[in-house]
């Protein structure tokens, strides 16, 4: 290891200043070039950076083209927060962990490379220089992330370099590709002699990529070093079209995001690599809220394979996978077909902020005069686009342009800011969520088709406190119920027809219980100690005998836990009345003129299902629609191990009245904003004064949402 460098000479004139490095003119190919090696604690060769260990080494010298002159060779440490070395980096380099607790931190050393090279390229003849690296890795995955991880700022010179591997192809295109070529490789293949006593590690590379680029000056040298590649210094949003044609060979899909993360905060991700223009889309879920993954596009294959090299690398404290993705898929999430939003989108180096919750009746003035003469939108009214549905009532939402990101962090004070009687939400946006935003709501429909609900048949769970039933508690939720029979073994013979009910959560998804009722209770006890603690996919099932009606307060949202029983909600004094029944021993019916609403594509064959005895259709009690919307789980459709029970309409019923109800004029009324608690009662006592039967709950028609295996009051209701 050389010594430490000698303290910084007396600034030459003019002298350039350290802290703005002057690099060559990318068409000129007129300047010096920096020879510069690294490593870090972790991988090295191919897979430099791809652990996201930091830098511990630092060798590089000066070479003067025009003169074939060369500087002296440096070589310096750099401290790492993390000093354990990989078993491959120990071996290689022979350095410790104590050799590396004294050297200098990274923003010191680049101080340090600074000066010195400013210095070598004022003795050989001054000028502009630029860098030379043994591939991309070394910028692109090492230094730049590292930087941004630290909050250091590069200096200009680290944003552009020549890849000597592309510059040996461009002169050798008969040799292998770029990325296989290696120092050794192209020594070898330009008939080089190196130094084979060398073993300080760094400075060999460094000395033999000096010796090829001298060889290769000595040749037809017109189109070396005249275009190094260049390192995007900022991200530029910008809109995409439907019609764009994505390359696939260019995307990735980054999971894991923090919900609050913006475009800029992927683009610190990664740091180093070229994103394209309005290549950063984040991805929304169905209530149109960011689900934590995004699609980010790249400028060539080479950048993407590099991205993917960052699987699992953090975002703060979170690991973030990324993997592969299309073309189509980030035009189907990032594109639009609005001229509205195009103009809206096409004004560059502006920064994103959505409105959300805004009163129907805010217009541009309103919005402009809640966000306030210290953060003003560019354009004033022209830099608002308000979301509205086909027929243009507003949605609440609006996107807003701001200059700069001081005014856009001036804006985002006021969040849950009072516009009137409501507060507004406000977030940092991206081009391709404002595509998104606008492409859900002007492909939704006016009015919702009516739909027949999935529901279970209302098959009566008797009440009793025989412990005839099992609980599995700890499933893993990709768990279906063909992995609870093959774990149950032999004891799924001994299971009730339509006796396996999965227990879903709020979100339908599963919460990793499931109640299984047995023949009896001898049935379930040996069940119970056969399977307890067995495993399914890696993870150990509970398994607990119960009672059927400690199954049917879990099933209807109670809890059952180690220290007892709670009730559900809806079993409260204050929400349920005192007749109130878990389920219903007989369905009610809902008549054939509602019956007849539905369409017949909508309804299950009734082939799958028992024939009816009668020609009626079934739908849940007043009871279970007035309470259910309070339960916390929700049980799924029960099933047995060879039927999926759910009954179709008989097609009498669908036949049975000529004229649709909604050929009458006026008997179709559509409420809008109903409060997800609403029952049954609140909705009679709207149209107390228009002599709708009191007794006629039938006649409330849930729309608005998709079929859903959970019975949940929807939002959204129609009255006949």
């Amino acid at each position: 290891m050389t010594p430490p460098p000698p303290p910084p000479p007396p600034p030459l004139s003019p002298g350039p200043d350290p802290a703005v490095d002057s690099a060559a003119d990318p068409s000129s190919g007129s300047g010096s070039l920096v020879v510069l090696f690294g490593a870090t604690a972790g991988a090295l060769g191919p897979d430099l950076g791809s652990d996201e260990t930091d830098l511990i080494l630092l060798v590089w010298q000066v070479v003067e083209p025009r003169n074939r002159q060369v500087g002296t060779l440096h070589k310096s440490l750099v401290r790492a927060e993390a000093t354990a070395l990989s078993p491959q980096c120990r071996e290689a380099s022979g350095l410790s962990a104590d050799s590396l607790a004294q050297a200098e931190s990274l923003d010191k050393v680049l101080q340090q490379f600074s000066q010195l090279v400013n210095r070598d390229v004022a003795l050989l003849g001054g000028g502009s220089y630029v860098l030379c690296t043994d591939g991309q890795q070394l910028l692109r995955q090492v230094l730049h992330p590292e930087a941004s991880r630290k909050n250091l700022v590069l200096p200009d010179t680290f944003f552009s370099f020549y890849d000597l591997r592309r510059e040996f192809h461009l002169q050798h295109p008969t040799a292998c590709s770029a990325r296989d070529l290696t120092v050794a490789t192209m020594a070898q293949d330009l008939g080089l002699e190196t130094d084979a006593t060398e073993d300080d590690f760094g400075v060999w590379e460094v000395k033999t990529m000096v010796a090829i680029i001298l060889h290769l000056l000595e040749g037809p040298s017109g189109q070396l070093f005249s275009k190094p590649q260049v390192v995007k210094q900022k991200y530029e949003t910008g809109p995409c079209s439907k019609a764009d044609v994505v390359d696939s060979e260019t995307v990735v899909r980054a999971r894991g995001l923090p919900w609050q993360s913006s475009d800029q905060d992927v683009a610190r991700f990664f740091k180093g690599l070229n994103i394209a223009r309005g290549g950063v889309a984040l991805c929304l879920n169905a209530q149109g809220r960011r689900n934590g993954e995004a699609l980010i596009r790249f400028v060539d294959s080479e950048q993407r394979d590099l991205a993917l090299q960052r699987h699992k690398h953090h975002m703060g404290i979170r690991y973030i996978e990324v993997y592969k993705a299309t073309g189509e898929e980030f035009v189907k999430i990032a594109g639009g077909t609005s001229l509205e939003v195009a103009r809206f989108l096409s004004r560059e180096d502006q920064v994103i902020l959505r409105l959300r919750g805004l009163p129907f009746s805010a217009g541009p003035t309103d919005v402009l005069g809640f966000l306030g003469p210290e953060c003003p939108v560019t354009g004033g009214a022209d830099g608002l686009l308000f979301v509205r549905h086909p027929d243009g009532r507003p949605t609440g939402d609006a996107f807003a342009l701001f200059a700069c990101e001081e005014l856009a962090q001036a804006a985002l004070r006021r969040h849950k800011g009072m516009l009137g009687k409501r507060y507004i939400e406000l977030f940092r946006s991206t081009a391709a969520e404002v595509q998104q935003v606008l492409n859900r709501y002007a492909s939704s429909p006016l009015l919702p088709t009516l739909t027949a609900p999935l529901l279970p048949i209302p098959f009566p769970l008797a009440a009793g406190t025989g412990r005839d039933c099992v609980r599995l508690r700890g499933l893993p939720y990709t768990a279906t119920i063909e992995d609870i029979l093959s774990f149950l073994g032999e004891a799924a013979a001994d299971i009730r027809p339509h006796g396996v009910h999965m227990v879903l959560n709020q979100q339908g998804r599963p919460s990793g219980d499931a109640f299984i009722q047995m023949m009896s209770v001898e049935r379930a006890l040996a069940a119970a100690q056969r399977c307890h603690k067995k495993v399914m996919k890696e993870r150990y099932v509970e398994v607990v005998p119960c009672s059927t009606e400690e199954m049917s307060r879990v099933l209807m949202g109670g809890t059952l836990g180690r220290s007892g029983m709670s009730p559900p909600p809806c079993k409260l004094p204050c929400l349920s009345p005192p007749t109130y029944a878990t389920f219903q021993a007989t369905p009610t019916l809902m008549p054939t003129e509602t019956a007849a609403l539905y369409p017949s594509s909508a309804l299950l064959p009734a082939a799958r299902v028992p024939a009816a005895p009668t020609p009626v259709a079934y739908y849940p009690g007043p009871a279970t629609q007035l309470y259910m919307n309070y339960t916390a789980y929700y049980p799924s459709p029960p099933v047995s191990p060879t039927t999926v029970g759910y009954l179709a309409t008989p097609p009498a019923a669908l036949a049975s009245t000529s004229t649709s109800v909604l050929s009458q004029s006026g008997a179709l009324v559509r409420m809008q904003g109903v409060p997800y608690t609403a029952g049954m009662k609140d909705l009679l006592s709207v149209f107390q004064a228009y002599q709708l039967a009191p007794d006629d709950y039938t006649t409330l028609v849930p729309v608005g949402d998709p079929p859903r295996p959970v019975l949940q009051a929807p939002k959204e209701w129609v009255c006949l």
